[in-house]
């Protein structure tokens, strides 16, 4: 939702739109220039009608005859190729700007912080880039251009109605500030609907992204209907502000043509009697009332326009929304360098909370000596996932610290700290791409040998290898053409590649079969040596060889120490395990869900 803001804030929005458009000041000046050729032909048009009137068919004057339709052939002739200047670098100028804002916007939004994803949906970020851009495109690109022409048309055109007669001039420009008032009155219920229109296509875009992506979810559980009925709420609403838009913009014109129509009927009153009495020539008359019929008609264009013109200013105001997002996560001013691996991490007094005032962690104590598996367990909502996702970042602690080999994590670019992490999460993230290119995300410049021997370590190149384009095959959406273990082991895959000193696995084997699990914890095992690893598992069986052991519950250490010793604290860990084996804490028993 687009934050109300102050006007002098507001404007400062549009200035720095204008500031785009000056970065382009040179085909921005040529484009002018083409306007100003084109409005000067719309001018010349309405003065040649006197002598065509006059001199040839009043006067049949043949020298006249000879010259004036050269002139009107050298005129439309220029006009033609300054129309096709002006639309086409403005257009130019147009999409280079619309690039320039789709570039910043990707980037603002991969610089924000993890929180800033959880509060805005996916559908709403995708229609900043792609909608509101496009709206704003439309404004540069098509109303620009038309508006600036048509006050170049309106002053040449001025200027020959006051040549003509200046007395009949001044009744036409009485009529046309009055022609002028709908542009402004129209223009801000435009605006207006326009931004409630945005935001409800954004909500849509949402909701489109939301359920074609869990359709199987939506198909298992037989809520088709349900969607469906969604689905028509939502394009109703945007359907309901559009309309009302349209009705905004469709009443501009209409009233400027019962305005304007009064003041052609007085002019016509006005100058025909001057005709019958002999003051002024039929030429001249018909040469001003071709002026005055061609000055309605850049006055019309405007208001039409400037409906244009407010969606984008609505369209500027929403993609401003995000480009003046601040982080909460910002890089030092002086980062200081981390020491070489292998990394001793410090947890001291920790306590973090998202947008409420209830702790998710609290009083985090916790010393992690370099090259250490430290497993951690719990039961949901206890603060696993949030107390590694502190390590890199991806929020700040609320208070105490996070020490990395003694160092601050906040003084440490943030770059510098997540190169030093490999991570792999229970939700396998890959990407429409490759397998060759998803292993290898974060190691661009590994080889064919690393990347088939961190597959090999993750179990998972015999498959790829029996696949028709072997690791060339494309994946899909989410990795969609894979099965859940194939995908696990590919982001275990690419962490092996990734060869980081500090490695978090958040339920990295909870997507594997028994088998699949087995092989992979072995190559975990390998990839954890003499790199400080953190180990969140649900399934007690992949960490009961860990270093140390701690329990989180209520965001709190509950509990430490190693499985033996936490067992027989006869606590919250025997629970936890006794949930999950049947027969008892020997482990023989089959395994129960946690």
């Amino acid at each position: 939702m687009i934050m109300k803001k102050h006007i002098p804030e507001v404007k400062q929005r549009h200035i720095r739109l204008l500031g785009y458009i000056k970065e382009n000041w040179i085909l921005l000046a040529v484009a002018i220039i083409c306007m100003i050729v084109v409005a000067a032909s719309t001018a010349a048009t309405a003065f040649l009608v006197k002598p065509v009137l006059d001199e040839i068919f009043m006067e049949k004057n043949e020298q006249m005859l000879a010259i004036i339709p050269l002139i009107v052939l050298v005129i439309y002739i220029l006009r033609g190729f300054a129309m096709y200047g002006q639309e086409y670098i403005m257009h130019f100028i147009g999409e280079r700007i619309i690039k320039k804002f789709r570039n910043e916007l990707y980037v603002k939004i991969s610089d924000l912080s993890l929180a800033f994803f959880y509060q805005h949906t996916t559908g709403v970020l995708m229609s900043r880039i792609t909608n509101d851009v496009n709206i704003i495109k439309e404004m540069v690109s098509k109303s620009v251009t038309n508006a600036i022409g048509d006050v170049f048309a309106i002053l040449g055109l001025i200027f020959v109605i006051f040549y003509r007669d200046w007395k009949l001039a001044i009744i036409a420009m009485i009529v046309l500030p009055v022609a002028f008032y709908p542009i402004y009155a129209f223009g801000r219920r435009v605006r207006r609907f326009s931004t409630k229109s945005q935001e409800s296509m954004a909500g849509l875009n949402a909701f489109l992204h939301e359920t074609f992506w869990g359709n199987k979810i939506v198909k298992a559980f037989g809520m088709e209907d349900l969607e469906k009925k969604r689905f028509y709420e939502k394009n109703n609403k945007v359907f309901t502000f559009e309309v009302k838009m349209f009705k905004a913009k469709a009443l501009a014109s209409p009233v400027m043509e019962m305005l304007g129509g009064i003041g052609v009927a007085l002019i016509i009153w006005y100058g025909g009697a001057a005709v019958v009495r002999g003051d002024a020539t039929p030429g001249n008359f018909f040469s001003f009332m071709t002026a005055v019929m061609l000055l309605y008609g850049p006055v019309k264009k405007i208001s039409k326009l400037n409906n244009i013109i407010q969606q984008g200013f609505a369209a500027v105001d929403r993609v401003y929304d995000i480009l003046e997002e601040e982080t909460d996560i910002n890089d030092p001013v002086r980062p200081v360098m981390l020491p070489p691996p292998p990394h001793r991490i410090q947890f001291e007094n920790v306590s973090f909370h998202y947008n409420t005032d209830e702790p998710v962690l609290d009083c985090i104590n916790l010393d992690v000596a370099p090259g250490e598996r430290l497993g951690i367990v719990g039961t949901s909502g206890g603060g696993k996932t949030s107390l590694v996702n502190l390590i890199p970042r991806f929020y700040d602690v609320t208070g105490g610290s996070i020490r990395i080999d003694g160092i601050d994590i906040r003084d440490v670019s943030i770059r510098e700290i997540r190169k030093r992490i490999a991570i792999v999460t229970q939700e396998p993230i890959l990407f429409n791409d490759s397998i060759r290119n998803n292993i290898a995300y974060g190691n661009a410049e590994a080889g064919d040998a690393e990347i088939f021997r961190a597959a090999e370590a993750a179990y998972i190149h015999d498959f790829i290898s029996n696949l028709p384009k072997g690791y060339d095959t494309t994946i899909g959406e989410l990795g969609s053409r894979l099965s859940g273990g194939q995908k696990q082991r590919m982001c275990i895959a690419r962490a092996l590649l990734k060869d980081a000193p500090i490695l978090i696995l958040d339920e990295a084997t909870s997507a594997l079969d028994t088998e699949s699990e087995d092989l992979v914890q072995k190559a975990l095992l390998n990839l954890m040596q003499g790199r400080t690893s953190f180990v969140i598992a649900h399934r007690l069986t992949t960490i009961l060889d860990a270093d140390r052991l701690i329990v989180l519950a209520g965001g709190r250490i509950a509990e430490e120490g190693d499985h033996g010793f936490l067992l027989s604290l006869k606590g919250e860990y025997y629970r936890l395990y006794q949930r999950q084996f049947e027969n008892g804490p020997d482990g023989n028993g089959a395994e129960g869900q946690p």
